[in-house]
Parts: structure tokens; C-alpha cells; sequence
């Protein structure tokens, strides 16, 4: 059942693809698409961009056999503070859907809680070429079912360092989140996030990506370190410009009866350039 479930995913995601590279016009020369492909690579860049990130996942353990499906809304919006900073918004808004759980009550599906960053940004690298952020992380108990999420509010610091060097790219964003109030019978949150990321762009405007997610829970003691190889082409249909990319997602550590082995992303951006 695993494999023919995940070969399903996996040829929706092959026809997904096929569709897209049969509609895609050409915008691979273009200046625009150059400069684009650039700032998609810098989490903080000015630039509106609301990507539509879809992560399937299955678990090992007590839980083999059951399978978590997460569309993460994560919508980028820039504002100008003054002619020296800018303030980036990040927000992960997700989707959650959870199928064949040996406990029928995980069996749920809705909105999970989200996760809100606010990045102060200099609009000008520093003299040596760095691109950095910092600022807080808020996590919002929105969870529309309690197997979904938390309940518990949350905050703490987040920071990005990066630099660009012709096609490369390389960073770092991380962030702490701390819980400071909500249901006191749930358990407190105490996690660290760490996002290494590396990127390559192509000639044709083609984005090679390799990147880990990993999150340490100082409550439980257990890491979980998913390491995402990606690849994403800028498009254009009509007026909107879009960017689609396909992952394919190892998870090198994951807590007991957790994710395990193999899990697959894609992803839709939608852009608004200024």
C-alpha cells in the first residue's frame, strides 16, 4: 500500500510537471527573469512573492504506513521603512492533511498553526558583500483541531545571513521559538530551527538548491533533519510570472514514529515585481 501510494504521488507530481513545461512560453533570456531567479534565491529580497509549497511525507515506527500531506501558503510581502531598511514579512500558513494513523483521532485534516517572521533588513549588502536580516518569530495557535497543532502562543528571534556571488547563493536562516502562553496541559515548545541553503542558477534561469530544515526540540531531545535537493524554473504565463519546483526530501533524523526515508516537495511561486 506504502509503494503504491507513493507511486501515485509521484506521478501526479511527473504529470504536474509535464503540464507546466507544456504551457511555460519562453522567458528563460529574458533581464527580468535573471534578476528574479536572484532575488527568489535571497529570502529577504524586496520582491511580493506568494510561494504554494506542498510537502508529502510517510512515518515509520507505531505510525508505519500512515502518510502526512502539508500545503504551506507562504506569502512574502516587503515594506520600505526608510531610504536605508526594510522590513521583510514572512508567514507559513499550512494546510494540514493526515491519513492512516493506527489512532484514528490523528486522522484530522485542517488549518495548522502559523508560523509569522519579521526580517529588519539594510537595503545595501554590507562592503563585503553580505545580505542579512534579523528579527522576531511569532507562532500563532490557529490549529483548527488540537492533533494539529500545539496550542500554545510563541515567540522568539530570527535571523538571515546570505551572500550572492554571480549564479551562487549561500546562507543561513534560523530562528528560536519559545512558548510563552496557551493550553497549560500541552506540552511547552522549545525549538531551534536551522535552514543552511545553497543555490545555483543556471543559464536558462534553471535554480539547483540543496537545503536542510532542521528543528531541535530542547523538550524532547530529539532532532528532525529533512535535506531537500531542489530544482526550479522561472515561467511565464500571460502577465504573471511563476516559478515551479520539484524536491525530492531524505530525512536523515527524524523523532521516533516520525517521518522516515523519502518525502517529496513541489512548489508554485507566484511573483510581483515592482
Amino acid at each position: 500500500m506504502r509503494i503504491d501510494r507513493r507511486n501515485r504521488w509521484w506521478r501526479q507530481i511527473a504529470l504536474t510537471a509535464l503540464i507546466v513545461a507544456w504551457a511555460m512560453p519562453a522567458y528563460a533570456q529574458d533581464d527580468q527573469a535573471a534578476e528574479l531567479a536572484k532575488k527568489l534565491a535571497n529570502p529577504i529580497a524586496s520582491l511580493i512573492s506568494v510561494p504554494l509549497q506542498y510537502n508529502y511525507d510517510e512515518y515509520g515506527g507505531v505510525n508505519d504506513g500512515a502518510s502526512v500531506s502539508r500545503l504551506n501558503i507562504q506569502p512574502v510581502i516587503p515594506f520600505s521603512l526608510s531610504e536605508d531598511w526594510n522590513l521583510i514579512t514572512r508567514t507559513i500558513v499550512p494546510l494540514v492533511d493526515q491519513d492512516d494513523f493506527p489512532l484514528h483521532a490523528m486522522n484530522e485534516s485542517g488549518l495548522g498553526d502559523i508560523v509569522a517572521s519579521q526580517f529588519f533588513s539594510p537595503k545595501a549588502p554590507t562592503s563585503g558583500g553580505w545580505i542579512w536580516g534579523a528579527g522576531p518569530v511569532e507562532l500563532l495557535p490557529t490549529a483548527t483541531d488540537e492533533v494539529l497543532g500545539g496550542e500554545k502562543w510563541g515567540i522568539g528571534p530570527t535571523a538571515v545571513a546570505l551572500k550572492q556571488t554571480g549564479p551562487w547563493t549561500i546562507g543561513f536562516l534560523g530562528n528560536h521559538i519559545w512558548s510563552v502562553a496557551g493550553d497549560d496541559d500541552r506540552a511547552d515548545i522549545n525549538a531551534t530551527f536551522l535552514q543552511p541553503f545553497v543555490s545555483y542558477i543556471t543559464k536558462t534561469k534553471t535554480t539547483l538548491g540543496l537545503v536542510t530544515e532542521s528543528t531541535y526540540d530542547w523538550e524532547a531531545d530529539q532532532w528532525s533533519v529533512p535535506v531537500i535537493a531542489q530544482v526550479a524554473q522561472m515561467f511565464k504565463i500571460g502577465p504573471q510570472i511563476m516559478q515551479f519546483s520539484l524536491a525530492g526530501k531524505y530525512w536523515a533524523e527524524a523523532p521516533d514514529n516520525g517521518p522516515e526515508d523519502w518525502g517529496g516537495r513541489a512548489q508554485l511561486t507566484f511573483l510581483f515585481p515592482k
